[in-house]
């Protein structure tokens, strides 16, 4: 075998296999925590909230409650979101979906596993709101963690629309819709 091959082998080939090995026993987990940490990396202003906060901020009905912005795409949103969140074009966003939110309210942002959400985070603390946050896992995360999902008019929903075949493998298959893949744009607000 050549010398070259080896180095190739040893440099690329086997750091890459063992990292799969490792996702593949570590599970999804991992996965996130990985993803979470590159993201934060190229945002690293953006603030993370986790699902369990979120969820405990949610179930405090004495406590006032944030703007949720979806940062996904419409055939996304409409497969499933989460309960009182509205669209937010993660391409071309607009404040139009804040309606009357001051700069200084609570918004949480979340996308299918946190990237798309971070930029949309990223832009709104550019434009001046204080009180901005990510959602870490997105709603993949949220959804494996069997919380509660709906569609339109409020109706319970089971599935999450997958956004393309390689990350719809973060989602627990239980949860992960048929539905075709979102197109590949970029996600530069």
């Amino acid at each position: 075998m050549p010398g070259w091959i080896k180095v190739l082998l040893v440099l690329v080939v086997f750091p890459i296999l063992l990292g799969l090995a490792v996702l593949f026993v570590a599970g999804r987990p991992i996965a996130f925590e990985v993803l979470q940490r590159r993201t934060a990396a190229r945002f690293p202003e953006v603030k993370w909230i986790s699902t369990d906060d979120l969820g405990r901020w949610q179930s405090d009905t004495g406590q006032p409650q944030p703007v949720l912005l979806d940062a996904r795409t419409p055939p996304e949103y409409a497969v499933s979101h989460l309960e009182h969140a509205v669209l937010i074009d993660p391409y071309k966003p607009s404040i139009r979906p804040l309606g009357k939110a001051a700069k200084a309210d609570a918004i949480v942002v979340y996308s299918s596993a946190g990237y798309r959400g971070a930029r949309v985070a990223d832009w709104l603390r550019r434009l001046g709101y204080t009180s901005v946050v990510n959602l870490a896992g997105g709603v993949f995360k949220w959804a494996n963690e069997g919380r509660p999902l709906f569609r339109a008019e409020g109706h319970p929903a089971a599935l999450v629309h997958p956004y393309d075949q390689r990350w719809g493998m973060l989602l627990n298959g239980r949860y992960r819709a048929e539905a075709p893949e979102v197109g590949k744009q970029s996600a530069a607000p």
